[in-house]
């Protein structure tokens, strides 16, 4: 499927740093390394005749022209990261120590790496699996150290312990269903086709419904911070943060524009949207910022409708409710009702909870934190942390095949209790193990694994 010859890559980002890491695999990677590395007294090092797992000190040499002082990393396979022969140079962090280095490597013999074919060979040579294979780049990109511990549980395979009983039943299954079809004549020892579908259905589930709370955790989610002027959003924003970010005054329509910035929301990585106020202006650059607030509510993850508590609701307050409540069905995300200003005599709540009916409803004081801790929770539980289902960091392609396990599991669930044959049963049961093989990688194709790998970045 691959060439199979040895190659290299720098393997750490492009920059300035202490340390940089030039990485070779394959076949000839400790020849390519005696052929570039000497030791401090000048002498070769026999790569041959030393042990795995061992660090040398020398310097990378040009035809005898020091390059840069190194430590180099010597492995032998198949312990190693793709199973093969790896050599690891840890040299100086800058981007032309490290060039040089790479370009002596390439001309000893190794070909540049493409995207992704460290990890790709990992896969070929069963040092993961396909799902494994896929996890590094969720640890690579975590956010928050739940997303990060989700991910790497899943580079220990956890996903695919969690989709092997509906692997292992649907291939029982499908033994029996065919063995019955080619050996009609003969005794089969029976199978309980209910118990078998059953089975595969409820794993698959369990897994479906962790992908959407692990959407979150993965991609993370954005809060639009939405009301009319000087109801406290800023104030609300620099809470939540813990520093004063927003401007702040008494006077109305401070915020002109959306203002973003990054929090941590119950182990999920979200994105807070501090919006103009939403109202009907005859200013150009604050139509500008309205117009942008609507835009951001329309994206939004989720909306925190903030709400000046010590006011009875007014028209603007009741526009913006009215805004929310006509919104389109695939733009209705989940409310959060943040009723500000406790910290003064509050108005009755009949009035602001009939605003939205259906909305969380929270209270807090912006300016001296009463009520922070209960809206991040809230905020929380709205967006999917924390709700007692296992989450499941399922990328698209993943989640496409998935779908379409689940979906001719409950046709074979339906067929049979119809009383159809079981060759057509068996139809479906084998879909739903050729959809499952294609996350774990027993069932996929050139094309798909190039895809999947050229999301990575060269060198890993």
């Amino acid at each position: 499927m691959i060439d199979t010859g040895t190659i290299a890559a720098i393997a750490t980002p492009i920059g300035e740093g202490g340390i940089g890491v030039v990485r070779i695999s394959g076949k000839d990677a400790a020849e390519i390394a005696q052929r570039i590395f000497r030791k401090p007294s000048g002498s070769q090092v026999d790569l041959s005749r030393v042990g795995s797992h061992t660090l040398h000190y020398g310097n990378i040499v040009d035809h005898d022209r020091p390059v840069d002082d190194v430590l180099l990393a010597w492995m032998k396979g198949p312990h190693t990261y793709t199973r093969e022969d790896t050599v690891e140079i840890s040299c100086h962090g800058g981007p032309l120590p490290l060039r040089e280095v790479l370009r002596v490597t390439l001309a000893a013999g190794a070909r540049p790496a493409e995207r992704g074919e460290f990890t790709l060979r990992a896969f070929l040579n069963g040092r993961l699996d396909l799902t494994q294979a896929e996890a590094v780049l969720n640890v690579i990109g975590a956010q928050t150290p739940e997303s990060l511990r989700l991910a790497v549980d899943d580079l220990a395979g956890e996903l695919s312990r969690r989709l092997a009983p509906a692997s292992t039943a649907l291939v029982r299954l499908l033994a029996y269903l065919d063995a019955s079809a080619d050996f009609p004549d003969d005794e089969i020892e029976t199978s309980d086709i209910d118990d078998g579908l059953s089975t595969a259905e409820a794993a698959l589930a369990e897994v479906i419904t962790g992908a959407n709370a692990g959407m979150r955790y993965r991609d993370g989610a954005t809060i639009a911070l939405v009301g009319r002027p000087n109801v406290g959003k800023s104030s609300l924003l620099n809470a939540l943060l813990r520093s004063d970010r927003s401007i702040v005054t008494p006077i109305a329509g401070t915020t002109r524009d959306v203002i973003s910035e990054s929090i941590n929301i119950g182990g999920i990585a979200a994105t807070l949207l501090d919006t103009a106020g939403i109202v009907e202006t005859d200013d150009p650059v604050e139509r500008i910022g309205v117009e942008r607030s609507r835009h951001a509510l329309a994206t939004a993850a989720m909306v925190a409708f903030v709400i000046d508590g010590s006011q009875e609701p007014g028209a603007d307050d009741l526009e913006i409710a009215q805004v929310l409540a006509d919104r389109p069905a695939d733009q209705r995300t989940p409310v959060v009702c943040v009723v500000n200003k406790r910290d003064l005599p509050q108005v009755s709540q009949t009035a602001i909870q009939s605003l939205l009916p259906d909305a969380v409803v929270v209270h807090v004081s912006a300016s001296t934190g009463e009520g922070i801790g209960e809206s991040e929770a809230a905020f929380a539980e709205v967006l999917g942390a924390g709700t007692g289902v296992q989450p499941s960091l399922v990328n698209a392609r993943q989640r496409a095949a998935l779908d379409r396990a689940y979906a001719h599991v409950t046709d074979a669930i339906q067929a049979h209790e119809a009383g159809m044959p079981q060759d057509l049963l068996a139809t479906s049961v084998r879909a739903a193990l050729h959809a499952v093989g294609e996350v774990t990688g027993e069932n996929v194709d050139e094309a798909v694994l190039t895809e999947i790998f050229s999301t990575f970045c060269i060198g890993k």
